[in-house]
């Protein structure tokens, strides 16, 4: 029979580690020589050659593998040449698939010239079984060993991903090291200003759209990445919410790293699986951030609070503020049109509105609302809002720091104690076990037990003086945070999302009082 020869010939990141510079024995270059001259030497017809570069020998994603499985099965070919067996597949599964089920019926031989596998020598085939074993236990090293590296990586606060994120450049001196790219950090810059201002999703997917602001793959495309999106409509590609909030939530824009959140099922599997969250790699301070800590804040505090946008785009400035004060459900928003054709909103509790299960059920007009809103608020500033109060704050907040580092101080000191007490619990335990079997007298047991007594009542004390002194700090720190907002208004002219963020935490609205013809509005001040 003519042997119709299909030369097969793969090399991997895998197997590039193993070649030094200036050998190319494994090279894609000398398994195409070598097994032509093999297939010449044997007056083999050589009817194509077959080349994977860059695959891994696990599985068969692989285009000119599958081509030549393809051509075997047509009957285009009936006998595979390769370098050696490793070069076909390291996957057991597939050797045993190919090289003693199907290439049988197909009635197609495989050869390899350096293990000198041959199919058609019934004698070769534990030898063959032996080598697939082998190149399996391979794969399984090679993959346990990456996976500890790229954990030692993450932990030393190195970069390992694919592709820098949006917004940074890997840098040319350090591949492991994020770099603030100008043009994108600017966008990133924007869309957090944005939502913290109060912007939905949509109005900043919009904003960025209209501006011809190119989506994150494009960009990087054009800036020479290798980035490749599966079924991607690169032409019709725009900006999307999903984006803004992966960009929102990703701390590597305050310079820290946050890795190893997925992981390949197996090494045979090329697919991944979600780490949890306690098992994630982070990192603080690895690079230079793009957003501030106090911006950052303020975006994480409203994620996912917001509702429906207003017909403008624009988060309503009391959305998911308003409570009521007699269920404790949010006051929604409703709009009519009056006769004189005027749009009207009105705040109403959702419980009485849906449900009529509420008796707080009259409505507040939003005007209203928001006119004693501002009204409080410039109350709060003027309160606030003069030199001496300004410049005492100022005071403390230059403080901040060593607050801070007095408060882990003190918590790891009461963390530490709490320990300590639950042990010296169960001592004293134990010793009176001991007492009660006549391990110890009455004596000892009096002695010891007082001892620990002791030692209890000089924990409690000083857990009491550690809590006293963490309010301290905090009532500090809370002066402080009022400093940071009053010092940027004198008054309020007209409320935004950003403003009623700063200084609000909740609105209640009680019930409608028909005889005084008025209601009771309580605000819960963020300081």
């Amino acid at each position: 029979m003519t042997e119709k020869v299909g030369i097969y010939c793969r090399l991997s990141d895998e197997d590039k580690d193993k070649i030094n510079r200036n050998d190319d024995s494994d090279s894609i270059i000398n398994q195409r020589s070598m097994c032509l001259k093999y297939a010449k030497q044997n007056n083999w017809n050589v009817v194509d050659i077959y080349s994977d570069d860059d695959f891994s020998g696990a599985g068969t994603y692989r285009p000119d593998f599958e081509r030549l499985i393809n051509d075997c099965e047509s009957g285009k070919i009936n006998l595979v040449l390769c370098k050696s067996q490793s070069r076909f597949s390291r996957d057991m599964e597939i050797i045993e698939k190919y090289l003693h089920n199907k290439f049988i019926v197909w009635k197609v031989r495989f050869v390899s010239i350096i293990d000198n596998a041959d199919t058609s020598i019934e004698s070769n085939k534990k030898s063959r079984q032996i080598n697939g074993l082998i190149n399996e236990w391979y794969l399984e090293d090679l993959s346990h060993n990456i996976k500890k590296s790229l954990k030692n990586k993450r932990e030393d606060g190195l970069f390992v991903g694919s592709f820098a994120p949006y917004g940074y450049n890997r840098s040319k001196d350090d591949y492991h090291k994020l770099v603030i790219d100008p043009v994108a950090s600017e966008v990133v810059k924007t869309i957090f200003y944005m939502y913290a201002s109060g912007n939905s999703y949509n109005k900043i997917c919009n904003y960025l759209n209209n501006n011809n602001i190119l989506p994150r793959a494009l960009y990087k495309r054009q800036n020479g990445s290798k980035l490749v999106i599966p079924f991607c409509d690169y032409k019709n590609l725009k900006w999307n919410p999903n984006t803004i909030v992966q960009i929102l939530k990703n701390e590597v824009y305050i310079g820290n790293l946050v890795q190893g959140k997925v992981t390949s099922v197996s090494y045979k599997i090329h697919k991944y699986k979600k780490v949890e969250k306690q098992n994630w790699s982070k990192s603080k301070n690895t690079h230079e951030p793009i957003i501030d800590i106090k911006t950052w804040e303020k975006v994480q505090s409203i994620l996912g609070t917001h509702t429906k946008p207003i017909l403008s785009g624009e988060i309503h400035c009391l959305s998911k503020k308003v409570y009521c004060c007699t269920c404790g459900s949010l006051f929604g928003r409703n709009v009519y049109n009056s006769k004189d054709l005027k749009t009207r909103s009105y705040l109403q509790c959702t419980k009485a509105k849906k449900k009529h299960d509420c008796s707080n059920n009259h409505s507040i007009k939003i005007e209203d609302i928001e006119k004693i809103i501002k009204d409080s608020i410039n109350k709060y500033i003027k309160k606030y809002y003069n030199e001496k109060v300004l410049q005492d704050l100022y005071s403390i907040q230059k403080n901040k720091l060593s607050n801070d580092e007095e408060h882990n101080i003190l918590l790891n000191e009461k963390k530490d104690l709490a320990k300590k007490l639950t042990n010296i619990n169960y001592y004293l335990q134990s010793l009176y076990e001991d007492k009660i079997k006549g391990v110890i007298s009455n004596n000892i047991f009096n002695i010891m037990s007082s001892n620990y007594l002791n030692e209890i009542e000089n924990i409690n004390s000083r857990i009491e003086t550690i809590d006293k002194n963490i309010e301290r700090i905090n009532e500090q720190n809370k002066n402080i945070k009022i400093f940071d907002v009053i010092k940027k208004y004198e008054s309020i002219n007209k409320l935004n999302k950003l403003i009623v963020d700063e200084f609000i935490y909740k609105i209640y609205i009680d019930e409608f009082n028909m005889s005084l013809n008025e209601r009771t509005i309580n605000i819960e001040w963020n300081f």
